[in-house]
């Protein structure tokens, strides 16, 4: 056993584990994906420009900013569904966060019941995650053979 390793309780589930890691995975990055469209999806029926002027006002942010933030969680999200430029989307999608989590959530705090940032800090986390990883074995950056 290699430095760092842990023996299961149950060494029966070794195939399970190793055969269910890339379908888990994948179900994962599919799931984070459709979140990201499912938080994108308002702003765009609502439009740039009132979501614009939302973060304008609210946030202190471009107005460009609400497009950008738009366009990474619809488009973005859709690629994350797809596994493809896994690690660009993921990577951009992460940063978007991350800025959303201090002009819009640090100041009320963790809690995400008061609008503070415990499930932005999550979602750029995971989004994270998926940058450092890539598509994975179910996923169209795999098929083609090509990441960043």
């Amino acid at each position: 056993m290699a430095k760092g390793d842990t023996k299961l309780i149950y060494p029966g589930l070794a195939g399970f584990y190793a055969t269910m890691e890339p379908i888990a995975y994948a179900i994962s990055r599919v799931v984070f994906g459709w979140i990201m469209i499912m938080h994108g999806w308002p702003k765009w029926t609502r439009g740039v420009d009132a979501v614009g002027a939302a973060f304008a006002t609210n946030y202190g942010l471009p107005r460009w900013f609400a497009g950008l933030a738009i366009f990474l969680e619809i488009v973005g999200g859709a690629a994350l569904v797809l596994g493809v430029a896994t690690r660009f989307f993921a990577s951009a999608i992460a940063v978007e966060l991350l800025i959303a989590m201090y002009a819009a959530h640090w100041a009320k705090g963790f809690s995400v019941g008061a609008g503070g940032y415990e499930y932005v800090l999550f979602l750029g986390v995971v989004c994270f995650y998926f940058a450092i990883r890539g598509g994975g074995l179910y996923s169209v950056d795999r098929q083609i053979g090509k990441e960043l």
